[in-house]
């Protein structure tokens, strides 16, 4: 695995930048009142797609649209990977396919059409996608990006984790969403060279907790469903590059119900003003269930993204 490493996220620098800008870290008093310790917010939320993944895009279009020119891509996602590679290769000026499953964010789908690229609906969940878009790669030529089993997607997202440590060098722990993993592995390449101290923890949803039980377990383990709300989080079966990165790498895995992710939401609506996704909000429930263990300790959560359609945000305010 050691072809994941700083010095790949320093050359994805200039691939992610001459697109957007570096994202802002704040910290906010009213959630380090609520959490007892000093948090910092990473705001991916801000970025022009409106989460993290667009770094990962970036950096893998621009490899790719110089190594094989006239080729189109084709992936599957829940809709900020998506976003990112339709972005990105309309840039770059490469054909983009993109897979999602029935019944997905419908604001994330028109997002990704938005940007040109052609969005295919199949399956009962990503998974599924997954697999169709694998099938339609071999039968109509396309290179299938694989959300995180991408070297360059790794190394670009890896990008927030150096603005991280470049605004605030003496951080004690990040904590990151973890749904198929580039976010993590990004940060730990990144904490593990600049200084290994830093602890990072990874959270998941317990109704989609497959990578949190192969940690346990220490083998690539699948579950039934992935059933959450927070879509970035939603997979039932690990990506083994991530995994066999992190694994042995991540100082703990939490898993956070559906109620304490969505009151998560809620609490960085009301003490930062920001609206994050499911997933982007999943860091702050792990910091809630966390707090005593960072007390007194610098902690940066990651706002990973802020997509959050309509419909999912009426639940969350009125859940009954």
């Amino acid at each position: 695995m050691s072809q994941i490493g700083i010095h790949g996220v320093i050359q994805a620098r200039p691939n992610v930048y001459r697109h957007m800008r570096p994202s802002p870290l704040l910290h906010h008093p009213l959630l380090s009142e609520s959490l007892g310790f000093e948090c910092h917010v990473k705001h991916e939320n801000h970025n022009p797609t409106g989460a993290f993944k667009i770094r990962g895009g970036l950096n893998f279009m621009a490899g790719f649209a110089e190594a094989q020119p006239g080729r189109g891509i084709i992936s599957a996602t829940r809709g900020n990977h998506g976003q990112s590679l339709a972005m990105a290769s309309r840039l770059y000026g490469v054909s983009c396919t993109i897979v999602v499953p029935m019944g997905n964010n419908p604001e994330k789908n028109n997002a990704i059409r938005s940007h040109g690229a052609h969005l295919i609906e199949f399956g009962k969940d990503f998974d599924e996608a997954r697999i169709h878009a694998t099938q339609l790669q071999h039968e109509q030529g396309f290179y299938y990006v694989s959300p995180g089993n991408e070297v360059p997607l790794i190394h670009g997202v890896g990008t927030y984790a150096l603005e991280i440590f470049e605004v605030l060098p003496n951080v004690d722990g990040i904590i990151v969403p973890l749904g198929g993993g580039s976010g993590v592995c990004g940060v730990l390449a990144v904490a593990q060279a600049i200084n290994p101290k830093v602890e990072v923890y990874a959270v998941q949803a317990e109704n989609a907790p497959c990578i949190y039980l192969s940690w346990k377990m220490g083998e690539m383990v699948e579950t039934a469903t992935s059933v959450t709300f927070a879509d970035g989080l939603a997979t039932r079966v690990p990506f083994e590059l991530p995994f066999e990165y992190l694994k042995n790498r991540v100082t703990e895995i939490v898993l956070v119900s559906e109620e304490e992710i969505r009151r998560a939401v809620l609490a960085m609506w009301q003490c930062t003003h920001n609206l994050p996704e499911g997933a982007g909000a999943a860091s702050l429930a792990a910091a809630f269930k966390l707090q005593h263990r960072l007390t007194g300790k610098k902690v940066v959560l990651v706002l990973s993204g802020g997509n959050v359609d309509v419909g999912t945000l009426r639940w969350v305010l009125n859940p009954i």
